[in-house]
């Protein structure tokens, strides 16, 4: 086995463009620094040759294994990075330490006490709905720094010293919430030119970043389809492993058939900006079909008229989709982020949804057929890497591909011929 350096394609000067573009006010120095931080991508990496010790690669793993189920961040983070690494012998001790988290979570997955379950959100929704907003304002209130009926007003006056060090909030709240570990994992989109990621969704959330209970984690969709990253689902498991009973998936901005994060989470919550759309859009299959709660967000201001109208039409139209779960009937519900109003309603009906699902075994038959989703999904990533690297479709594809752009054959025709090539020299 031996490890070489090869240098990445990347976008520094881009990089520092964008942050240059920024605007300041509003903004702190150590937000700006963080933005740059988690903007540039590394231009080094290990490439691996050689065949994969599983062996090796399981006793390396004890001891990460260890103190992730200690609830040590660090190790998180290090595991996490491992299970979305390239490299083979690093993705083999990741999933390793996979492994062990789940064989050590099995046992909850049975339990029927909703205070015993962790609860998985995926938030969804178009580009510009507020959703990395909404979850900062919501997480603040989970790990019981923020009072549930703060505003965003009062949040900055409390100033990032005390979120990084008080352990109550000023005022009570107005119902009792007992407090959480709460995991966010936010997925950018990629450049599809220079293949980075700006990864802003952790520098709007400066506030809930400070906070000890908080783990923010954002990752790169690189061009992986469904709003999400190819490691949300280890990743996931593996917060939850380290402690953090509610983890929060933020997606990137999606359109009406993007809704691959629903196979990932308990319940799939739809983010929607006011003026989104006529009746007709919440009829539309697709992304509205299995949304658990519809929330439309900015419902304050000069924004609250629209925001009435849009709750209106998108519940009119929920009435011609078939709900996809027997217990439960979508909600719509309006919120603003920014006020704080109706963020309290809108989780207590995600816990009326979680206390619903795990009572009823609804939550664990859901997570199971995930887990072979998960699978399958694995299976077709291992099989096209596998279509791609064997000596005859690498032999043969470019000249089908030039055959196809000059109209000798079809598209069709020549995927039938590298199939069948593929199969019959396996």
């Amino acid at each position: 086995v031996r490890t070489v350096k090869r240098s990445l394609p990347h976008s520094l000067y881009g990089t520092m463009q964008s942050v240059r573009l920024l605007p300041l006010s509003g903004r702190s120095f150590s937000s700006h620094a963080l933005l740059l931080r988690h903007s540039v991508r590394c231009v080094n990496t290990n490439v691996f040759f050689g065949k994969v010790d599983k062996d090796a690669a399981a006793e390396a793993a004890k001891p990460f294994l260890e103190k992730l189920l200690q609830g040590d961040r660090s190790t998180l983070a290090k595991s996490i990075t491992l299970v979305e690494s390239l490299r083979p012998d690093k993705r083999a001790q990741g999933q390793a330490i996979l492994a062990g988290v789940m064989q050590h979570m099995n046992s909850l997955l049975d339990t029927h006490d909703p205070a015993k379950t962790t609860f998985r959100v995926g938030l969804s929704g178009p580009p510009g709905a507020g959703k990395s907003t909404l979850i900062e304002a919501l997480g603040c209130r989970l790990t019981g720094h923020v009072p549930w009926d703060s505003t965003n007003a009062d949040l900055e006056s409390m100033g990032l010293k005390q979120m990084s060090n008080s352990s109550e909030p000023k005022d009570a709240p107005k119902q009792a919430h007992r407090k959480h570990k709460v995991a966010v994992l936010a997925v950018d989109p990629s450049s599809s030119t220079s293949g980075g990621s700006l990864l802003a969704d952790k520098t709007r959330m400066q506030y809930l970043a400070q906070d000890l209970n908080a783990f923010i984690r954002p990752s790169p969709n690189s061009g992986y389809l469904g709003g999400v990253a190819r490691a949300t689902n280890e990743t996931v498991v593996l917060c939850e492993g380290c402690g953090y009973d509610t983890v929060l998936v933020e997606t990137v901005g999606v359109g009406q058939a993007e809704f691959k994060v629903a196979d990932m989470v308990d319940i799939f919550v739809l983010v929607i900006p006011p003026a989104g759309g006529d009746e007709l859009q919440g009829m539309k299959r697709g992304i509205v079909e299995v949304a658990d709660l519809i929330v439309i967000n900015k419902a304050d201001g000069d924004l609250l008229p629209a925001a009435r109208r849009i709750a209106m039409e998108y519940s009119n139209g929920l009435h011609y989709i078939t709900p996809r779960r027997k217990n439960w009937i979508p909600k719509v519900m309006m919120l603003s982020s920014r006020t704080g109003m109706g963020i309290e309603d809108f989780w207590n009906k995600a816990k009326e949804f979680h206390k619903i699902a795990v009572e009823s075994g609804d939550l664990q038959l859901a997570r199971r057929r995930q887990l072979k989703t998960w699978m399958w999904g694995y299976l077709n990533e291992g099989v096209m890497e596998s279509f791609k690297n064997h000596p005859v479709v690498r032999n043969d594809l470019p000249r089908l591909e030039n055959m196809v752009i000059n109209c000798e054959i079809s598209p069709g025709e020549a995927a039938e011929v590298l199939m069948s090539k593929f199969l019959e020299r396996k």
